[in-house]
């Protein structure tokens, strides 16, 4: 048992819809008393989204229920790069509040490199979750062989490594990082929120179809991402243009494509160039919009490539959904169990994916089945498991004499 509260600071880019709850979460932990530290504001109003390629502002809160800090910057704090926002005043703030942890979101920036270094000269212990995996390395072997090494003698400097899934940990121990250093905090999603919102939701499933055309005991399929090149989202398409190729128009299943981006208005011009029906174009929806098409759904897709987590299908199962992902998914190995709750295919392999996508419309009731499992998988991947890790991590931390 942790006889004091570590005084942990959250350093991270900006605030983030989906890390929101968890650090409210984290903040009625009786073993830490957390702050966040932003870098950056823009997240927080109205901003533009380079890969929705649209204005945006989330409709959850970002900022309640948790301590927060926003670091002072030299100059504009709306554009994020390597190199800015420039940030300042940190090792002031870890001093005058007497923090014994800092905990690090990633480390691919000058400042975050920096925030180590001001760490471990300072004797603040260094926490760091990230979401790394070796799909994400560069094609370039020279860039990719410097890089390695250059983690290599950062990771050195790092006390615990928060994992946040299979892959992640992998990446760990291929850049040198002990067993010992690393506890699973697993990347989660608020599923109390989600869970409820699926019993809301499920009653009005049958006005939905009849308002968007959906015949009942028809396939639906989900896509629900930015819509840029690295997702693939047209590998799901001509899949589909394959699947229903001699089905019968009573039984043809539905495509809903929910989200936006550079690929958009090019994927709707190759839906009509294929000739493909019941294929529906939503655009981007809203945190607190998804949940009925979640919910209308018979099994997810998402085809990307280099995807560092996948944090929609942590969504979509709390809703009891089957899923498809490619092998390049960063979560796949963790919460998709093949041929039991869904399927993992090669990223790129489009007759895979149809092939996947048949054994559904020949077996409607594969989907119950499957995303039974789905629901039982996911409740494993939960703030609990997190704070569970954080309170490991603290332990490690104080037990071994680092504190």
């Amino acid at each position: 048992m942790i006889k004091k509260r570590l005084r942990i600071a959250y350093l991270v880019s900006h605030p983030i819809q989906y890390q929101a709850p968890l650090l409210a979460e984290l903040s009625n932990n009786q073993n830490i008393d957390l702050i966040t530290l932003f870098r950056s504001n823009f997240s927080v109003s109205q901003f533009y989204d380079e890969e929705f390629k649209q204005n945006l502002k989330w409709d959850t809160p970002l900022l309640s229920g948790y301590a927060y800090k926003f670091l002072s910057t030299l100059g504009n704090n709306k554009k994020m790069n390597f190199w800015r926002p420039i940030n300042y005043g940190l090792l002031l703030f870890l001093y005058q509040n007497k923090i014994q942890v800092l905990w690090i979101h990633g480390w691919g920036s000058f400042y975050l490199v920096y925030a180590i270094l001001v760490a471990k000269l300072m004797g603040v212990r260094v926490l760091i979750r990230g979401e790394s995996n070796l799909h994400l390395t560069s094609p370039n072997r020279i860039k990719s062989f410097i890089k390695a090494q250059i983690l290599r003698v950062l990771f050195r400097m790092i006390d615990v490594f928060l994992s946040i899934g299979k892959l992640n940990e992998k990446f760990y121990k291929e850049h040198g990082v002990e067993n010992k250093k690393i506890i699973h905090m697993p990347y989660a999603v608020d599923n109390k929120y989600f869970q409820e919102e699926a019993k809301k939701v499920s009653v009005k499933r049958s006005s939905l179809k009849e308002r968007m055309g959906i015949k009942e005991g028809c396939l639906v399929i989900l896509y629900a991402s930015k819509m840029t090149r690295r997702k693939r989202a047209e590998d799901l398409l001509h899949a589909y243009a394959s699947l229903v190729k001699g089905i019968d128009s009573k039984e043809m299943p539905y495509l809903i494509y929910i989200g936006d981006g550079e690929c958009y208005e090019d994927l709707k011009s190759l839906a009509i160039s294929l000739s493909l029906k019941n294929i529906v174009f939503l655009g981007f929806k809203n945190q607190s919009e998804l949940a009925p098409y979640f919910d209308l759904c018979d099994v997810f897709v998402l085809p990307s490539e280099n995807e560092p987590w996948g944090l929609v299908i942590n969504e979509v199962m709390n809703f009891s959904k089957p899923i498809i992902a490619t092998d390049q998914v960063g979560c796949a190995p963790d919460l998709i169990r093949h041929g039991e709750n869904g399927f993992i295919y090669s990223v790129g392999d489009i007759s895979a994916l149809g092939d996947y996508l048949k054994r559904f419309v020949l077996n409607p009731s594969l989907s119950e089945a499957m995303g039974k499992l789905s629901l039982s998988i996911i409740n494993q991947y939960s703030f609990e498991a997190d704070i569970a890790g954080m309170n490991e991590a603290a332990k490690l931390i104080t037990y071994h004499g680092t504190i």
